[in-house]
């Protein structure tokens, strides 16, 4: 009897020395090509291919987590995941709640998008993503700030006329301009913002935040990083 209750307790302790190495990946699951949802319901699209890869190279097994943007982080806080991957620039201000691993998409450009290229810009109503570093841009630039929850409502904002313009990731937006049959026109210049896309982690999880830098940087060493972001964002698009 105490050799099956020594078993079991082995056994369960293994149990949970297992489900205990699994690691949560929180991302947003409505930013393609970085992140979206599929027709099967499945998390894809850059972070999707890339993320998988790295939990490979770290030897870990992962699982993905959906969240609303405007949580992600005090989620991530809260324990309901273990690293945000999820188009999430790297800032001074982000870095003050949370650590950053080594970007995984460098830094990039962001855009003004609206119905026409004479769009008033800096004293007319820009709508953003709540809690980006875009509206963050937008909120000191002179414009009137709308914020939205997801990145589709601050699009069909300017389409039904709520703002002038959209300011986001020219990487996200140039889908949807390339696709509108000119409908939709980038507007003014480029702004360089934030340091690249890194993944977020816990202050406490140093160990964990190491083992995917180290694949991070593999996946620069050898080419499969780059190859990634040509496939989902296209050759013209910045690489490392």
């Amino acid at each position: 009897m105490k050799k099956l209750i020594l078993a079991t307790a082995l056994m369960a302790l293994s149990t949970g020395m297992a489900a205990a190495q699994t690691v949560r990946l929180g991302t947003e699951g409505a930013y393609p090509p970085f992140n979206f949802i599929d027709d099967a319901g499945n998390v894809a699209g850059f972070e999707r291919e890339v993320g998988d890869e790295l939990c490979k190279r770290a030897g870990l097994t992962c699982e993905w987590v959906t969240n609303e943007w405007d949580s992600i982080i005090p989620n991530l806080q809260s324990g309901n995941y273990d690293v945000i991957i999820a188009g999430m620039s790297i800032t001074d201000e982000r870095e003050e709640v949370l650590d950053f691993s080594e970007n995984y998409f460098p830094p990039a450009a962001s855009a003004y998008v609206g119905l026409t290229a004479d769009a008033d810009i800096k004293g007319g109503v820009v709508s953003a993503q709540t809690g980006t570093i875009q509206a963050g841009y937008v909120a000191e630039s002179g414009a009137t700030l709308l914020e939205f929850a997801t990145p589709d409502e601050t699009i069909a904002a300017v389409r039904n006329g709520e703002s002038v313009a959209v300011f986001a990731d020219k990487d996200f937006l140039k889908p949807y301009v390339d696709q509108s049959n000119g409908e939709l026109t980038f507007v003014g210049e480029e702004v360089a913002l934030g340091g690249g896309v890194g993944m977020g982690f816990r202050d406490s999880d140093d160990e964990l935040r190491g083992k995917f830098d180290e694949a991070i940087k593999s996946m620069k060493a050898d080419g499969t990083l780059n190859a990634a972001i040509e496939k989902h964002f296209g050759a013209e698009t910045k690489k490392f």
